[in-house]
């Protein structure tokens, strides 16, 4: 439907995209927010620079990893150390608050509005947060959950107590062989509930999830609806950016708004229900924020 080479990206003023966004806000009937990496990246996780040095420099200086994405996906010679590595990184961006209140002033400029949540990003950031979880669909996976590297069973389990313990015991990049998590059911070992093959597991909470983000769009249907895209990449735009442009085409009362420094852009066929805003998240709204004040 929509080509590449038809993408705009808009040009008008800083001030008056953030107003317009800020009345879309006002009198839209509901939000739909798309976040993905970038609005994490706004908070403060960041997966590479002095964060990952600080974290992970054993790793790095041993192994040659230069920042965690590329980390989750090093051939580790043993499972220990591939659990030294992963509970390191889901504990810090797991179970640890982002360091800046991004996603809290996110939940405060849409308080008292219907909402949803759809998100690839899996650090449990939105709840922590305060968003209510049953307005949250985590498409992509839980840093939080463990399945079956098999799998032998479409089940997840809470990781933890695990982690924290993992984290705590281990030595020199390596953590104790009895605390390697294996599948109650098969004894294989257990893996991160991502989705990076085939084998990722949509348990029956992910399946939940799913239905409560379609109903909400059901419901929704022809109002004026707000398709909030915050910090979304092209690495997976089928889930996220292309389906929120799809909707906003074919609702004539819907807006698509897009925050993503340096990578801001609509389709032609959307200019005039859409705000395009290249800059920081967090800065943009400080902005909708100090508005929302003083009305």
């Amino acid at each position: 439907m929509f080509l590449k080479t038809l993408t705009q990206t808009s040009t008008a003023d800083f001030s008056s995209l953030i107003e317009q966004l800020r009345e879309s806000l006002h009198t839209a009937d509901a939000v739909v927010i798309g976040a993905g990496a970038g609005l994490s990246a706004a908070a403060g996780l960041t997966y590479s620079g002095e964060r990952f040095t600080r974290h992970f420099s054993d790793f790095q200086s041993h192994y040659g990893i230069q920042d965690m994405y590329s980390g989750g996906f090093y051939p580790f010679d043993t499972l220990e150390e591939y659990w030294a590595w992963w509970s390191r990184q889901i504990l810090i961006n797991r179970y640890e608050k982002a360091p800046k209140p991004v996603y809290e002033e996110l939940l405060q400029l849409i308080s008292g509005r219907d909402y949803f949540v759809l998100t690839t990003n899996v650090d449990h950031q939105f709840q922590m947060a305060g968003f209510d979880k049953k307005r949250l669909f985590y498409t992509q996976g839980d840093y939080g959950l463990w399945q079956c590297s098999a799998p032998c069973h479409q089940a997840t389990y809470d990781n933890e107590e695990m982690v924290r313990r993992m984290a705590a015991e281990q030595k020199e990049m390596r953590i104790p062989s009895a605390l390697v998590p294996r599948c109650p059911k098969c004894g294989r070992p257990m893996t991160m509930n991502l989705r990076v093959d085939n084998t990722f597991v949509q348990d029956r909470d992910w399946y939940a999830a799913a239905g409560r983000y379609e109903d909400f769009l059901r419901r929704h249907r022809g109002l004026r609806v707000l398709f909030l895209e915050l910090g979304v990449g092209g690495n997976t735009p089928v889930i996220i950016k292309y389906p929120f442009w799809r909707m906003t085409l074919q609702n004539q009362n819907a807006v698509y708004a897009c925050i993503n420094q340096g990578d801001a852009y609509v389709p032609k066929e959307l200019l005039s229900r859409s705000i395009c805003i290249d800059g920081d998240i967090g800065a943009v709204l400080d902005r909708l924020l100090a508005g929302k004040s003083s009305r």
